[in-house]
């Protein structure tokens, strides 16, 4: 299973990296993530330069896709070059988006009928789409979730973990990632996000 990690240019390196990083801990288990960009090279918003690991048209043979976030999402839902390549399927794809990332969901006609996580200075350029922005981490309906928040993230690794995998094995890598001493915390955190904030499919 192979999970596609949209990063554009000027992207947040925490929502990229921790999501990546954590789906990749079950790399044993035949679930991997990779870097996906729209360019060769992208560069983060702090200067890191990134050489991407698949290019943008992976998106349409991944089995899950997450769109990461950055300082340059309304460039990326005004070119439409660029968002006519994300062809996404939630019939057969999981799709998840991070922070500003619900900007390119709901550009996509991806949030019509349901609300969204992002961050607070995402929030009203998607409340602007006709989206309706929960005060919460995490939310997902049927095969789709956004997050918000930087460290939200690990929280849409989470969902991509136990929907793949189950939650044993999301419990796993959580546990070995955790900080010293903050294990059975850290766990029960992450689980707690996402089950509050999945619900069935109306």
């Amino acid at each position: 299973m192979q999970v596609a990690v949209v990063t554009f240019d000027g992207f947040n390196e925490l929502d990229s990296f921790i999501a990546s990083a954590l789906i990749n801990r079950c790399r044993k288990d035949g679930l991997e993530a990779f870097i996906t960009t729209p360019t060769p090279v992208v560069t983060s918003m702090n200067g890191v330069e990134v050489t991407g690991q698949r290019p943008i048209d992976f998106v349409t043979e991944a089995e899950v896709v997450l769109l990461g976030s950055g300082v340059k999402a309304r460039e990326v839902v005004a070119d439409d070059q660029l968002t006519s390549r994300l062809r996404l399927d939630p019939s057969r794809q999981l799709i998840g988006a991070q922070c500003s990332g619900a900007l390119v969901l709901a550009q996509l006609g991806l949030l019509e009928g349901m609300p969204a996580c992002t961050d607070r200075k995402s929030r009203p350029f998607v409340e602007a789409r006709g989206v309706t922005v929960l005060d919460a981490p995490f939310h997902a309906e049927g095969n789709i979730a956004t997050a918000g928040g930087c460290l939200a993230s690990q929280y849409l690794a989470t969902w991509v973990i136990t929907r793949t995998l189950g939650e044993e094995a999301a419990r796993d890598v959580l546990d070995y990632v955790a900080p010293v001493g903050e294990n059975q915390e850290t766990v029960e955190r992450a689980r707690r996000a996402v089950q509050t904030g999945a619900v069935a499919l109306r």
